[in-house]
């Protein structure tokens, strides 16, 4: 009897090509996509993942390739998890990454229990990761083979069990070679564009979608350097993240100004030169932890955002699922946000990550 395995499909090509290798390489594969949210009637809001036009591309590889598939209505589940937690969070001055939660909580639990409830013995995605077993026993993920597409930072709060279900059949490839694949196979979405949009959110308006979610949010306040001096306006601290730049408004200066941070509960905007975003240590919440750090923590390279170069830092665990980290050069390390995750690797493996505090 051949091992069943569900495949997570949003309708791009990522996912349709990790169908498509199963199917090759002889599991039984079952098709499942997600309904996350409600969508806007326009017909032009469609690029994000599961759109009803994304499920009807996934149906269609579905078909072409000969397996079943299914929609999964997972939208209450969603909303709790990453909606409102991502207006929640913006509401509190922080930036909060909303993928992370997705993969977490809907893709590899919700969706884990729908595969086994299925029959099926593996969960498998279209991300570019790798899972592997370290000496010790455990598993872990390391980065895909095409750095440029490595999903790994989003994946950090898999547990051991969902890394046991999980599948990554495009782990080993780059993006040319997932397109040459689906080319290969005849599959309608082959040239099918990437989205790199938040896919709830309109047009990648998320300050829209922040008035609409939430009503007065948004309140006009003061912006001021670090000597609490008033140096411009703002219409709310929600449009900003620290480290930004762009977008101030602010006239004149000796040098640039950034976003050094936000105090949401009086609507203030603190900024400063690029020197006042290095922190010599900062605190991160949550953590999970692949392969334990130790007691006395170790050097790891820490990235606090997706596509980040990651610099090399002292990661201490802390009690409570908490982490002391210590960049060795707090300029290579960058503005580090409050709401960001905060991601651990050795070389290219995934030790643990969690939350930046503050």
């Amino acid at each position: 009897m051949r091992e069943r395995v569900v495949v997570a499909m949003s309708g791009g090509v990522d996912s349709s090509v990790a169908a498509a290798l199963l199917v090759e390489r002889g599991y039984e594969v079952v098709g499942v996509g997600l309904r996350l949210a409600d969508r806007p009637r326009a017909e032009s809001f469609h690029r994000g993942c599961c759109a009803p036009r994304d499920l009807a591309d996934a149906r269609a590889v579905a078909a072409r390739l000969g397996f079943p598939f299914y929609v999964m209505d997972v939208r209450e589940t969603f909303r709790g998890a990453v909606i409102d937690r991502f207006v929640a969070e913006y509401g509190r001055g922080r930036t909060p990454n909303p993928c992370v939660a997705c993969n977490q909580i809907v893709k590899f639990d919700h969706l884990a229990s729908r595969a086994r409830a299925l029959g099926a013995s593996r969960l498998a995605t279209g991300h570019y990761a790798r899972r592997i077993q370290a000496p010790e026993g455990r598993l872990t993920l390391a980065r895909s083979a095409d750095r440029a597409k490595d999903q790994t930072y989003f994946l950090f709060g898999l547990t051991q069990e969902q890394l046991r279900l999980a599948m990554f059949p495009l782990g080993d490839f780059d993006k040319a070679a997932t397109r040459g694949a689906a080319r290969r196979l005849g599959l309608t979405n082959a040239e099918k564009p990437e989205s790199q949009e938040i896919c709830f959110v309109p047009e990648g308006d998320y300050r829209a979608f922040l008035r609409r979610e939430r009503p007065g949010m948004d309140r006009p306040g003061r912006i001021v350097d670090l000597g609490g001096a008033v140096v411009g306006a703002h219409a709310g601290v929600a449009g900003f993240t620290v480290g930004q730049r762009r977008g101030l408004g602010l006239a004149g200066g000796a040098s640039p100004r950034y976003v050094v941070r936000l105090e949401a509960e009086t609507a203030t905007v603190v900024v400063g030169g690029r020197e006042a975003l290095e922190q010599a240590r900062f605190r991160v919440e949550g953590v999970r932890w692949s392969l334990p750090a130790g007691r006395g923590g170790r050097r790891l390279l820490v990235q606090v955002r997706h596509r980040q170069r990651p610099a090399p830092c002292r990661v201490a665990p802390l009690p409570g699922r908490a982490a002391e980290v210590e960049p060795e050069d707090p300029a290579a390390l960058g503005a580090v946000a409050p709401g960001q995750a905060a991601v651990f690797y050795e070389g290219d493996i995934l030790r643990g990550g969690g939350w930046v505090a503050g």
